[in-house]
């Protein structure tokens, strides 16, 4: 039977999370969030919770699982910490998978994973823990996507691509078939990827220059 939930974080991408999972049937306990919750939001009228601390001293890890509702952008790893921080304490973290989104039945997806709306993960494919597959993004066969990813909005990872951790492919980027890209690369949104990407090297659209 699964447990109830415990959403944490109450802007956009929590809202996203929520619908999809309010959908599914998900008993949604509570929401972690230190602002006031707009009264538009599908979270209003949740118990809220105002710190991480106040969620360790109400629910147990027996108790409830946890979504990660924090956004990933480049220059901010709270989504990466918050994952962290709370499996290291016992929780769990529930994958989301949109039923908008088109999963093969030979993807691996890992705990925590976040799949949305029109997203698309073909055969063979992996996907490793707490990354987002974002709206309308591709992730194409046999490609290797390394853990605390996100694959931003359209983005398209050719066959056989390989992330390491902590990588972002931003919005309208397409990278092609066989390209390595190293840990805590930043792709900007709409290059194109020709080439392996180093370790933490920014890319930007204009000529593809590498900014550090």
């Amino acid at each position: 039977m699964s447990k109830p939930l415990v959403i944490i974080g109450a802007g956009g991408h929590a809202s996203v999370l929520t619908e999809i999972l309010l959908t599914e049937g998900r008993k949604i306990i509570a929401v972690v969030s230190p602002e006031i919750i707009m009264d538009s939001s599908p979270l209003a009228g949740m118990n809220r919770l105002m710190t991480d601390e106040a969620l360790l001293a109400t629910y147990s890890p027996e108790q409830v699982e946890l979504v990660n509702g924090m956004g990933a952008i480049p220059g901010n790893d709270m989504h990466f910490r918050l994952f962290n921080y709370f499996s290291e304490k016992g929780y769990h973290f529930i994958s989301v998978i949109s039923p908008d989104a088109i999963v093969s039945k030979c993807a691996r997806l890992a705990d925590g994973v976040q799949i949305m709306a029109g997203a698309i993960v073909q055969t063979n494919a992996s996907v490793s823990m707490n990354c987002i597959v974002n709206s309308g993004a591709i992730i194409e066969h046999d490609c290797c996507i390394g853990a605390h990813n996100h694959i931003a909005p359209n983005a398209t990872l050719s066959g056989g691509v390989i992330t390491e951790n902590q990588v972002h492919v931003g919005t309208g980027a397409n990278v092609i078939q066989g390209i390595k890209i190293d840990e805590q690369a930043i792709i900007g949104a709409g290059c194109t990827i020709v080439r392996d990407v180093p370790k933490k090297q920014v890319i930007v659209p204009a000529r593809s220059r590498i900014l550090r």
